[in-house]
This record gives structure tokens, C-alpha cells and sequence, in this order.
């Protein structure tokens, strides 16, 4: 059986003892019943795990040794995903979660000019990506900007792939595929991204392409592109 990850910012040294916070301390002792001597493991977001064991299983102050620290592999696939905020901020909360379950480097909210709603609460979307993090039990965290317009996401320095999906006909869009390398991933709001918008992605060396036969929700042609570009590795 996988042991628990919890998150911890800062972890103690090597033989030291660790204090978990409040939450995840209530999560380990009152949901998973854990008692002194039961192993689990720390990663701090940035590649830093911890192997440690219990030592007093308090609902509040829960108090763990380290048994050993490691840098753990970053399982994330190099993709920026820069998706549209929605109307229904919750159904953007949804998506950016699954995002990071599936192992997405980095995630970009955009206001283009048919984006209805304009902010997102960050520190939401920050404890998402925290408890993904120990979902997926990965040890990198998705990266999260703030929200970001058009022009500024068109400055965004890519080595690797740009792409866009949008919904205009377009006799040279082809299907996405899985590339290597890094990606910058571009999905619309509800009403699609603007002519003018796709015009000038294109012509700032973006590639169109297609998510299937059918027209797709914003939330889902994000997680339906996503899953192509890093499951396909």
C-alpha cells in the first residue's frame, strides 16, 4: 500500500523531529487513524521528500522523525496550459485540478476579450494545487500565475511547441497529438477565442489544432488536450 504524503513548506533535518500543521496532523491521526511508528512521507512542492515515521499521534500537533530525504523525480510533462477564466469559477477550480493530477508543469488563467469573469481567487486555486499535490503523490507542485491578457501570454518565451485550439474553421488545423518537448497550450473562453485573437497567435508562430469531432466546453478541451501532451510520454 502507497504510504500518505503530506505537504510541509520547510522540513526538519535528517534524525530531527517535524511537526505537522493543524490540518494535516487532524487528516493523519482522526481520517487515517495512524499511530506512533506508522510511515509516511513529506515533499515540499520543489522536488523535497521525506521518508518519516510517527511519533506522537496528536490530532493537533502531530509529531513525526525523519527517517531519510531524498529529491524526488518531477513527474510533471513541461506544458504550460493557458486557459481562459470561466463564467462558473467553479468549473475553473475543477480543471486546474485535474490539471495537476495529471501532471501539468505550469497553468496560466486568461482574460482575452470574450473572458466573462476577470479575477480568480489564487489562494483557492494554491490550496488545489497543495492537496492535488498529495493526491497524485507527486513531488513537484503545478505551478499557478496570475491571470494574464492576451498580448502579455503572447510575450511568454516557449522553446518548444505552440499550440492553439479554437473553433473557426481552419483547413490547415490538424488533431493534437503527443509532442516532445516543451508546450504552451492555449484553450478560449466560452464564446471561443476572438478572429482577431487566433490571428494573431498564428501569426506569433502558434499551431491550431483540433480535440475531436465534437465541440468541447472550455474545462473539458483544457483536460482533453492535457491529457494527449502528458499521457502520451
Amino acid at each position: 500500500m502507497d504510504l500518505p504524503f503530506f505537504f510541509a513548506v520547510e522540513m526538519a533535518a535528517l534524525g530531527q523531529t517535524h511537526l505537522l500543521g493543524e490540518e494535516a496532523s487532524r487528516h493523519a491521526i482522526s481520517v487515517l487513524r495512524m499511530t506512533p511508528g506508522d510511515p509516511l512521507v513529506l515533499v515540499d512542492g520543489k522536488g523535497g521528500m521525506a521518508r518519516a515515521a510517527v511519533l506522537e499521534a496528536h490530532r493537533k500537533r502531530c509529531s513525526v522523525r525523519i527517517l531519510d530525504k531524498s529529491l524526488g523525480p518531477d513527474s510533471r510533462y513541461p506544458l504550460t496550459l493557458a486557459v481562459s477564466l470561466l463564467k462558473n469559477a467553479a468549473r475553473f477550480e475543477w480543471m486546474f485540478e485535474k490539471a495537476c493530477e495529471l501532471g501539468v508543469q505550469r497553468v496560466i488563467p486568461l482574460v482575452v476579450a470574450r473572458t466573462e469573469r476577470q479575477h480568480q481567487r489564487m489562494d483557492r486555486l494554491q490550496a488545489i494545487a497543495l492537496s492535488a499535490l498529495q493526491q497524485s503523490q507527486q513531488a513537484w507542485m503545478t505551478e499557478i500565475s496570475a491571470p494574464m491578457d492576451f498580448q502579455g501570454l503572447l510575450s511568454q518565451e516557449v522553446r518548444g511547441h505552440r499550440l492553439i485550439a479554437h473553433c473557426m474553421p481552419d483547413p490547415a488545423m490538424q488533431n493534437l497529438m503527443h509532442v516532445e518537448g516543451e508546450v504552451m497550450m492555449l484553450v478560449g473562453p466560452e464564446g471561443d477565442f476572438s478572429p482577431e485573437e487566433v490571428s494573431q497567435a498564428l501569426h506569433a508562430g502558434f499551431r491550431a489544432v483540433r480535440l475531436g469531432p465534437t465541440r468541447l466546453r472550455s474545462e473539458t478541451a483544457a483536460l482533453v488536450a492535457a491529457t494527449i501532451l502528458c499521457l502520451g510520454r
